[in-house]
């Protein structure tokens, strides 16, 4: 079933499927994340700035996924000689790229009215930023190079090792003086968060989610098509 799903010439008939049915679920999940944003209570210490949060934590959590899952695709690559995998990670990388961008702007808007600064060289904002970059040099990477397989696993490999990024993302408010605020989902201790307050949170990871895996899967058919010209081009020539 995993060899099926990754293959060519069975996308075509997984995207008629996945793609109207994750657009469903954006909109149903955008439909309920709305009004429970608005109703959501304001936080006794930062008041109605605490909404960006239903912007900014998603956006943070699908930043690390999707690089997760892009090397978690480029190591399969490796393993299994699947071409097909590495269009995926290209695909998603751009996406992946997106979100990390959106997490430092909010990140950024959300901290001048809570910290009094735009930035500062805190250890999870230093390596968020790096998380950009990383995402940034995969997509350079991968056109700088005439060679089409060589710049894919070039940038696969750079992709892989990029990956120690994450779980020191992860960790960095706990092991190092941070003024980011530490985890209150995904702790030892359990849940630490109003469930007024969690339920929109939740909402809006299913939003990006959910919008994610449709955009996905257009990238992944547009990259599909773009392969098939290039090849018929190259062989008229």
């Amino acid at each position: 079933m995993f060899k099926q799903l990754f293959q060519f010439k069975n996308f075509e008939k997984n995207f008629r499927f996945f793609a109207p049915f994750s657009l469903t679920c954006f909109l149903v999940f955008l439909s309920l994340a709305i009004p429970a944003i608005l109703y959501s209570p304001n936080d006794y210490q930062q008041g109605n700035a605490v909404r960006i949060m239903y912007v900014h934590v998603p956006a943070a959590w699908m930043a690390l996924l999707v690089y997760t899952l892009m090397a978690i695709f480029n190591l399969s690559g490796f393993i299994w000689k699947n071409p097909f995998f590495y269009l995926i990670a290209k695909s998603i990388a751009w996406i992946g790229c997106v979100f990390t961008f959106i997490t430092l702007v909010t990140g950024s808007l959300w901290g001048k009215p809570i910290w009094g600064a735009w930035w500062a060289w805190d250890a999870r904002l230093t390596s968020m930023l790096i998380l950009f970059f990383l995402y940034l040099g995969y997509i350079i990477l991968l056109d700088s190079f005439d060679d089409r397989e060589k710049g894919e696993k070039i940038a696969a490999i750079i992709s892989i090792i990029g990956f120690v990024n994450v779980p020191i993302i992860k960790f960095s408010v706990e092991y190092w003086n941070s003024l980011h605020q530490p985890a209150s989902i995904m702790r030892s201790g359990g849940v630490a968060i109003d469930p007024l307050m969690l339920k929109p949170l939740l909402l809006m990871f299913g939003v990006y989610f959910s919008y994610f895996v449709f955009l996905s899967l257009l990238r992944v058919k547009t990259e599909i098509l773009n392969k098939k010209l290039s090849n018929k081009s190259s062989s008229l020539a």
